[in-house]
């Protein structure tokens, strides 16, 4: 009777472990394929309960074993490739690849590790596209790019190994630094350039109101005052100690016709202001009329010698005879004779 108990527990036990290890889960994001005896396929068709959809799934054991498949996005980087561009230009160039499992049984079936499958084959086609692109297309038209790397990666995993390429994208693009330094000079020149253009632009649209800005104040002068007395008042508010304005000559007159209105107004206090041209007029007449009151020039004989010129040559004939004046006796006592 005890051995018939143990021989019921041992078989209860083994029971429960074979229960226990037929059981399996398949996560939401996963699929499960079955290989019974080491087949999926039987005459060329996929076996009948081969792939496991999510969920609680039995097994047979030491008959059957499953292996899961996880069909969520991957995202892959490519590790930086180097190469030549179309135009003969050193670059280095890193891309990012999403990837996800749509046949699970091609993905385990067709390739192993489908990962590392995936990565190769991204680099050598990275490398593809470097060499039939120039640096403009590899730096400006990224979306053609990566649409020529997806579809190229694509058409190899898709068919064959039930791998989709969802997207593609260039990373980096790595130059040399004697070609970023020429590209620095080529797009300062260009700011440069549209910086000048913008410029004189500006300055030509000013010019053309200023010029009607001159021609309406050429009607009225009272508008050119105003002006001026603003261009003063904005000057004033910058808080400077000393202020520098142009009189011009047009306040001038203002004041001094606002002087003699004023003047005349008084009934006749003082003498009346006389214009300009009159006071030039008299300054002219005095001086004609001082010149013609000069004393008459004397002769040439009248005229005493000045001193340090020599007196005028005569000849030995017609000249007097001179005489010097007597000279004070000299140190030595003598008398100087006459000549």
């Amino acid at each position: 009777m005890a051995v018939v108990l143990f021989l019921v527990i041992v078989i209860a036990v083994l029971a429960l472990i074979g229960v226990a290890s037929s059981i399996r889960i398949v996560q939401q994001f996963e699929h499960g394929i079955v290989f019974r005896f080491g087949q999926v396929q039987r005459g060329g068709q996929l076996r009948p309960g081969a792939v496991r959809t999510p969920g609680l799934t039995f097994i047979l054991p030491i008959v059957e074993r499953m292996q899961k498949v996880n069909q969520q996005t991957v995202t892959m980087g490519v590790p930086a490739q180097e190469g030549i561009t179309q135009d003969n230009v050193s670059v280095r160039v890193d891309a990012v690849v999403y990837f996800r499992v749509v046949d699970p049984v091609k993905a385990i079936v067709n390739v192993q590790n489908y990962g590392y499958a995936v990565s190769t084959v991204a680099q050598t086609s990275l490398r593809s596209i470097i060499g039939q692109s120039d640096m403009q297309e590899l730096l400006g038209e990224r979306e053609k790019i990566n649409a020529r790397l997806r579809g190229i990666i694509d058409n190899i995993t898709q068919d064959p190994w039930g791998i989709l390429i969802e997207r593609v994208e260039i990373k980096d693009v790595s130059l040399p630094e004697g070609m970023k330094r020429s590209m620095a000079r080529q797009a300062e020149a260009e700011r440069e350039r549209r910086a000048r253009i913008i410029t004189a632009d500006g300055e030509f649209q000013a010019s053309k109101r200023l010029a009607a800005a001159a021609e309406i104040m050429s009607q009225d002068p009272a508008a050119l005052q105003l002006r001026l007395l603003q261009t003063v008042v904005e000057v004033s508010a910058e808080k400077n100690s000393t202020l520098v304005m142009p009189l011009p000559v047009e306040i001038l007159r203002f004041f001094e016709r606002a002087a003699g209105g004023s003047l005349s107004a008084q009934g006749g206090e003082g003498q009346p202001k006389t214009d300009l041209s009159e006071r030039l007029a008299k300054a002219e007449h005095d001086l004609a009329k001082a010149t013609e009151q000069a004393p008459p020039m004397e002769s040439v004989e009248d005229v005493p010698p000045v001193m340090g010129l020599d007196a005028p040559q005569h000849h030995e004939e017609d000249a007097p005879e001179l005489t010097r004046p007597e000279h004070p006796r000299g140190i030595g006592g003598g008398e100087q004779p006459s000549a």
